[in-house]
């Protein structure tokens, strides 16, 4: 993470003053408490130092400030408690109503409602003001939770769910249409596309004999083999070498031929994911076959 605190908190951001009032309030306020577990915690100006600042040390802590005469604060604060639970407790969630601790809010010079105060290493990383979605949300926690080198957990889509067990269950042509209805509503779902050629791969396979390997090995220039000793080589975790056997071919083919390796060979990048390394390889490989 870096050290540099954003220009926005710069010029005399002092939450030592206030950690030092609330040591003294300690033993007559009683603040929330718990621990690595707990997903939300309502903050005051008493607790600051405990269930912030401390906390900050050692784990990223969001603080969303709110008021009740500001609908859309409260808004903020109940999307963040939703981003918090599907976490799992991978960022500390902390609620701040500024009408009963001003002093906090002060400290960190707010300007406006909504508020969201990311913290780490004790002290401020990050500050949203004002109204926000829950997407601009999302982005936001993702942002910061990649620079604090978090990893947190995604939700799963329950349809998305669905056709991934009907195709584990070998109902491939249900799983499809499950993907498929899911595309359409979902247009950009890098999942649903994924699945549908892992479906398309998986049907491939059912009808290979045991040798599909064996026998394009013995015949490296026929695409038939090819295709389906790629399928058998992906699906066993050989990614490298399936990629490698049709970039081979893209170089030794022209027209139709060539086009329909490649698109074979694109759909197995699919199947394995943009983010995946060796996909990432195999495309630099192929982009220096084809141009």
């Amino acid at each position: 993470m870096s050290d540099q605190v954003p220009s926005r908190f710069s010029g005399g951001v002092d939450l030592s003053t206030l950690a030092a009032a609330a040591q003294q309030q300690q033993a007559a306020a009683q603040g929330a408490s718990g621990g690595a577990g707990v997903l939300a915690i309502d903050v005051t100006d008493a607790t600051v130092q405990t269930e912030v600042l401390e906390r900050s040390l050692d784990a990223l802590v969001v603080v969303a400030f709110w008021a009740d005469q500001v609908p859309e604060s409260v808004q903020v604060r109940d999307l963040l408690g939703k981003l918090a639970g599907e976490a799992g407790g991978a960022w500390v969630y902390a609620r701040a109503d500024v009408l009963q601790n001003q002093q906090l809010a002060a400290a960190l010079q707010l300007q406006a409602l909504p508020a969201v105060v990311a913290l780490a290493q004790g002290r401020p990383l990050d500050l949203l003001q004002g109204p926000q979605t829950e997407q601009g949300l999302r982005q936001w926690i993702g942002r910061i939770t990649q620079a604090a080198g978090i990893d947190v957990p995604q939700p799963v889509d329950p349809e998305l769910a669905n056709a991934e067990n009907l195709m584990v269950e070998g109902d491939l042509d249900a799983a499809e249409a499950a993907y498929d209805k899911y595309l359409k509503n979902h247009p950009a779902s890098a999942e649903a596309e994924a699945g549908i050629a892992q479906v398309r791969m998986l049907r491939r396979v059912g009808s290979l004999p045991d040798d599909a390997v064996a026998l394009a090995d013995a015949d490296p220039d026929n695409i038939d083999t090819a295709l389906a000793a790629a399928d058998i080589q992906l699906l066993s975790g050989q990614a490298e070498a399936a990629y490698d056997r049709l970039i081979a071919l893209v170089a030794k083919n022209v027209g139709e031929d060539r086009e329909r390796v490649r698109k074979r060979l694109v759909e197995l990048f699919t199947v394995a994911g943009s983010d995946d390394p060796a996909v990432a390889k195999a495309r630099r490989k192929l982009s220096a076959v084809l141009f």
